[in-house]
């Protein structure tokens, strides 16, 4: 899901048509997890579509799964688990895709830069 939110990110503020060229390629190394964690548990998040939303909170379950795995030696996953939640990040994905391009436009600036007081 990380990818597919730095493609989205590079594609959205960049050119899809662009892909591969440096301006891409830097906006989709510019996405930050730390950074795109934080934006999605905000409470700003409310202000998008059901589908970002639901990406957003899929985000987070997968960073912090990702992070058990990682750090977590006595973590256990189970084959069937995994595959459930391949499925479901895939559907999570096609609905995420489908969104307004001004929707995705904005999630990305929201996930790329952040809110200054």
């Amino acid at each position: 899901m990380f990818h597919a939110l730095a493609k989205c990110c590079a594609d959205e503020l960049f050119n899809r048509n662009k892909r591969g060229q440096p301006g891409w390629v830097r906006i989709y190394r510019a996405l930050n997890h730390r950074q795109a964690e934080q934006a999605c548990r905000g409470e700003d998040i409310r202000s998008f579509c059901v589908a970002i939303r639901g990406f957003a909170s899929r985000f987070i379950d997968l960073q912090d799964q990702r992070h058990q795995a990682d750090y977590n030696p006595l973590a256990t996953f189970y084959k069937s688990d995994v595959q459930r939640l391949i499925v479901d990040v895939g559907a999570v994905l096609h609905e995420f895709e489908r969104c307004d391009r001004l929707e995705r436009r904005a999630f990305s600036t929201f996930v790329l830069f952040r809110a200054r007081n």
